[in-house]
């Protein structure tokens, strides 16, 4: 028999996570919210689960809790749940913060609970969607043995993939996330613009550039991020680096350092390649 569990927390993540674990039939005996409307909006979506006014009253016969309210507030609302005797003995306290560490749940231990994380790598843009968000997905995972090894089983019913991680890497797998997810739009946004100053609009931008993003894609999965480097740096070619500066600096001053920042990292990489020499490269990053 699967175990009960609650949601503390009615947003996107919680309310998405609620709906995919009823359908693969886990028993849901409480939602909980910062209103009793937002939980009882989450029930009707997810179809099932009694609305409660405290978290305390939402979690106090799960088996498996999940605390998927902001990060700045799962410390508090689990040191409240735990002063008021909210949690069973021996339950799981999962919470799917990506920044933050099992320890922030600490304060649910004086109750004889074990404590976990479980990320979704994933961007949850409505709790209204009608597919699995969780399909095909990495789930992180770390904790507690017992609460890794529920958050694992719970990972594939979802139809995820679970990796176990460090509790003390947790930061440094966010921030990775934040580079790989955020900084790409940033990235993009960047060659949108530069591109915009060769006369083609940015809304046909995607248009032109995607191929060349999926491709470079591709080339990483296939041969890693330093064998899929090519370009002007990887060829150690100057002159041409040189006149992306002069024009940037004359067309587009303010994306300058930008270029210039991942032009001096990207520097790293073509040297370990191995297809520009040391004094290639030092004189490259004079440039940048």
């Amino acid at each position: 028999m699967k175990p009960s569990f609650a949601i503390v927390g009615c947003g996107r993540v919680g309310t998405a996570l609620g709906r995919q674990l009823v359908k693969t039939g886990y028993k849901l005996v409480g939602l909980a919210s910062k209103t009793i409307t937002s939980a009882e909006k989450a029930a009707g979506i997810i179809g099932t689960g009694e609305a409660f006014q405290t978290p305390w009253e939402a979690s106090k016969s799960a088996d498996v809790v999940f605390i998927t309210t902001p990060d700045g507030v799962i410390n508090e609302c689990c040191e409240e749940i735990s002063k008021k005797k909210g949690f069973k003995k021996d339950a799981i306290v999962l919470h799917c913060s990506g920044a933050l560490p099992s320890t922030i749940l600490s304060g649910a231990k004086k109750c004889n609970v074990l404590t976990g994380s479980m990320h979704p790598l994933q961007s949850f843009a409505t709790s209204y969607k009608s597919g699995n968000p969780f399909e095909g997905i990495v789930i992180s995972v770390e904790g507690d043995k017992a609460a890794v090894d529920i958050s694992k089983k719970i990972a594939k019913e979802l139809g995820a993939v679970s990796i176990e991680i460090k509790t003390d890497g947790k930061a440094m797998y966010h921030a990775s996330a934040v580079a790989a997810s955020n900084y790409l739009v940033t990235l993009m946004d960047f060659a949108f613009k530069i591109l915009r100053e060769a006369g083609i609009p940015e809304n046909e931008a995607f248009k032109v550039l995607s191929p060349l993003v999926e491709g470079t894609l591709a080339n990483i999965e296939n041969v890693g991020t330093i064998k899929a480097l090519t370009g002007p740096i990887a060829r150690g070619d100057i002159s041409t680096i040189k006149t992306h500066l002069e024009n940037i600096s004359d067309k587009s001053p303010e994306l300058l350092n930008l270029y210039k920042t991942l032009g001096f990292y990207t520097t790293e990489i073509a040297k370990q390649k191995g297809t520009i020499n040391e004094s290639t490269a030092g004189e490259l990053k004079k440039i940048f």
